[in-house]
């Protein structure tokens, strides 16, 4: 899957590190920047979060929250800002305070798209289902 000009664009010109995300359902991680390596990991995860550490060209070497790192090329990646719950069970609540309505729970590993984060918190939306969440309980775009 392609991105739009403008993120391309955007992609090529920010300085690492920065946070990405994952825009297509299959992408391959490879040990080197370029299709002569080989692959060493395969996401089949959409809007993963990953922290492009470092650039090479079209490629982008990444890191994902298991710590695994290898390039990627850029047209697999995203400026979308994304979150994988890092905690093994996050609250999510009706409005950013833990005395607020807890709406739901969401697993260690679920991946949803942030909105606005202050402070302590993210709003975040998990598959229609929005939330806010404590920004500790998350990896991605918030720390």
């Amino acid at each position: 899957m392609l991105i739009g000009g403008s993120e391309t664009a955007r992609a090529q010109t920010r300085t690492p590190p920065y946070w990405a995300s994952i825009s297509a359902n299959e992408a391959r991680m490879r040990v080197g920047p370029s299709l002569d390596y080989p692959s060493n990991w395969v996401y089949r995860r959409r809007d993963l979060p990953v922290r492009v550490v470092q650039i090479h060209g079209n490629w982008r070497k990444i890191t994902d929250e298991s710590g695994a790192q290898g390039w990627m090329h850029v047209r697999l990646l995203s400026d979308t800002r994304t979150a994988i719950v890092s905690v093994p069970q996050g609250r999510l609540y009706k409005k950013p305070d833990d005395r607020s309505q807890l709406l739901f729970r969401a697993e260690k590993g679920v991946v949803g798209r942030l909105g606005d984060c202050s402070g302590d918190w993210c709003l975040i939306d998990i598959g229609g289902k929005k939330g806010y969440i404590r920004a500790s309980s998350l990896w991605g775009a918030v720390r």
